[in-house]
């Protein structure tokens, strides 16, 4: 078999080639993608390939690199001792873009029938989401700003009304980004910059500003405007770790005003059953209950089904700021343009 794939095969640069698949060995599992989700971010500080030394960007991005983390699809045969999946079986994992992908069979989970392969792909994104709002420890009538809402954002903002935070302000300058946060449960939407977004902060919160500000942006730029939007006593969350850390700057108030600042990353969420609610499977059928439930919502963030083929144009379009509202999937089931 032949499998279409994405990859970075040095900094700025993007291809998508083919190359051919055996079948799964023992204990492994051939899956055919459908869907995968583009995580921003992380994808684009990839492909610039800008990382301070010694930080866990550089110990990770090697090229030629392949992106993507978030991958939906169905089983297209298992190897020997296999036991628990079968050809057909929906499935999502941690896959990078890429048509067929052998996996072990623990990398790999069975999706629940309700769960849609629109609402799968968000899972390593959720996963995220709440290791940043774990962090927080978000008590019941807190305040809590949001800066930055992409998908992770977005899910941010969810997990904070979940979690009883009585005011939840979005703070984004795009006012799609803001619309869909308004639909995810935000109850104050400020279409302006960090910088800028102070003194309306203090307006709505009669001046006593905020317990808990999420900066997840990635942008270094942005830590140093985000203390100043949090109270005496209050906690920053680091949740967009950013590539080049050296140009993080604290800003004022931190030590006078007994700031905690937190850093919050995906692998706090364990594999371990003994890590309780952060346990990833714990997590994961949570986000499932809650679609069920309709109180998360994530197949209707997504703004745009692409080919993959068009993978370099659409790299292209997000580093030059045209990301849509919402996020942005590869449809695998579209190969339209393949030589």
């Amino acid at each position: 078999m032949r499998s279409l794939f994405v990859e970075f095969t040095k900094p700025g640069e993007v291809r998508v080639a083919r190359e051919d698949v055996t079948p799964p060995g023992s204990g492994e599992v051939l899956c055919r993608t459908t869907l995968s989700l583009i995580s921003p971010g992380t994808e684009l500080a990839c492909l610039r390939g800008e990382f301070d030394p010694d930080t866990n960007w550089e110990e990770w991005v090697r090229y030629p690199f392949r992106p993507g983390y978030s991958m939906a699809g169905i089983v297209e045969a298992v190897g020997e001792g296999v036991t628990t999946l079968r050809p057909g079986d929906r499935v999502q994992s941690y896959a990078p873009h890429q048509e067929l992908v052998t996996l072990t069979e623990r990398e790999v989970r069975l999706l629940p029938g309700s769960v849609t392969d629109e609402e799968a792909v968000w899972v390593p994104l959720v996963v995220t989401a709440a290791a940043g709002t774990a962090r927080a420890a978000i008590t019941l009538g807190e305040t809590v700003v949001v800066l930055g809402l992409g998908p992770v954002g977005q899910l941010v903002v969810q997990y904070a009304v979940a979690q009883g935070a009585s005011r939840v302000v979005a703070v984004d300058t795009d006012d799609r980004r803001l619309d869909l946060a308004r639909a995810s449960g935000a109850s104050d939407l400020l279409a302006a910059t960090a910088a800028d977004a102070r003194a309306a902060v203090a307006d709505l919160t009669g001046g006593r500003l905020a317990e808990v500000v999420f900066d997840v942006t990635g942008n270094p730029a942005v830590l140093s405007q985000a203390v100043r939007l949090a109270r005496t006593l209050g906690r920053v969350v680091l949740l967009g770790d950013t590539p080049t850390p050296s140009r993080q700057m604290l800003g004022p108030g931190v030590v006078s005003n007994s700031l905690t600042i937190l850093g919050a990353h995906a692998d706090l969420v364990s594999d371990d059953p003994s890590a309780g609610p952060l346990n990833r499977d714990a997590v994961t059928g949570l986000y499932f209950r809650r679609l069920a439930s309709g109180t998360f919502r994530t197949a209707g963030m997504i703004s745009e089904r692409v080919p993959p083929m068009d993978a370099a144009a659409v790299y292209a379009r997000l580093r030059d700021g045209g990301a849509p509202a919402g996020a942005l999937c590869f449809d695998w089931t579209d190969t339209k343009g393949e030589q």
